[in-house]
């Protein structure tokens, strides 16, 4: 009795594939299809993950691309370390210095997760492994960058046909929290600058530290960048400057404006002159009172200084009432 209840047990859990199809096989216990197919000394098992025999056709004809895609060379049996390092030769052309070390840095972080394994047998097990002892010890914006690596090895090795697939693709990025930006005050920036200015007791250590305390109050006070601080102090280093959305001087800049209005029709600099002497301010709707007037800002922004702000390639999002969503309180002094 206890043996024939043993084997109806091995066979309620036995498993039955019927073939329905040429490479499509259906499950007898759950309904649901899967493909079998060959290519070279490799056979490839996947399910299909549907119960529906006209989408598990659509899926195994997708299948059978990608393993018709797949290379039967000696390739295939490289490793992740080797295809990583041909993917940074094939790449690396376009990179930065500071890139290209980076790369490589999480190539040699991603390579003992994947040592032994060639790179046709790369599997999402493996993937986990490297989530699993990297994300304890290291911080998000290094496991995104790794994780990149990954990915893009794997699409590199996919494109040359040495992999089906990319079994990084499902892996999600951890969050990265950017930690928030404390600013000292006004007060406890004079004592920053006060320190760096101090003697430490080497010889000529304050007049060292001149330079840099007064490049840190320029950097703090101007907004500026370092290379247009470099731009201010060294102004005969350059062999030319180029400014955006700048005028070295106000005076210049009306004198454009007063060029670009003589040139305009008669009756549109009558409009915007007519506007002008009447005041800027405090006209129109109730909402237009604190800013020019939608009027005028079609009439001097859009009819007369658009020909200017273009030329030949015209922007045709352009509108110049959204050129006057602006600090208005900061505009108007």
């Amino acid at each position: 009795m206890e043996t024939k209840a043993l084997d109806q047990a091995k066979d309620a859990r036995k498993i039955v594939f019927h073939r329905v199809a040429e490479n499509l096989y259906r499950l007898e216990q759950t309904g649901g299809y899967y493909a079998l197919l060959k290519r070279g000394d490799k056979q490839f098992r996947r399910s299909l993950k549907t119960k529906d025999r006209k989408l598990a056709d659509r899926k195994l004809s997708e299948l059978r691309d990608q393993v018709g895609n797949l290379t039967t060379s000696d390739d295939a049996r490289l490793s992740f370390d080797e295809i990583g390092k041909r993917w940074m030769a094939a790449t690396s052309h376009s990179l930065k210095p500071s890139s290209i070390t980076r790369r490589e840095t999480c190539l040699k972080n991603l390579a003992p997760f994947f040592a032994g394994v060639a790179i046709r047998n790369v599997q999402a097990q493996h993937c986990e492994r490297w989530i699993t002892a990297r994300a304890a010890k290291v911080q998000p914006q290094t496991m995104a960058h790794e994780l990149n690596v990954m990915r893009a090895v794997f699409d590199y090795s996919v494109r040359l046909g040495l992999m089906l697939s990319n079994p990084a693709k499902e892996i999600k990025r951890r969050k990265v929290v950017q930690k928030p930006m404390v600013l000292p005050t006004r007060e406890q920036f004079r004592k920053l600058v006060a320190a760096i200015r101090e003697n430490d007791g080497r010889q000529d250590s304050q007049e060292k530290a001149k330079p840099g305390a007064d490049l840190v109050e320029l950097l703090a006070y101007s907004g500026c960048r370092i290379a247009e601080a470099y731009a201010l102090r060294y102004q005969e280093n350059l062999a030319h400057l180029i400014l955006c959305s700048t005028f070295h001087s106000t005076r210049e800049m009306n004198g454009v404006f007063r060029e670009m209005l003589g040139k305009m029709a008669p009756e549109l600099r009558a409009r915007i002159q007519k506007m002008e002497s009447a005041g800027l301010y405090g006209h129109g709707r109730g909402y237009e009172r604190n800013r020019y007037t939608d009027e005028y800002m079609i009439a001097a922004w859009g009819e007369g200084y658009f020909p200017y702000l273009y030329q030949n390639h015209p922007d045709p999002n352009y509108s110049p009432t959204a050129a006057g969503n602006t600090s208005w309180d900061l505009y108007r002094t």
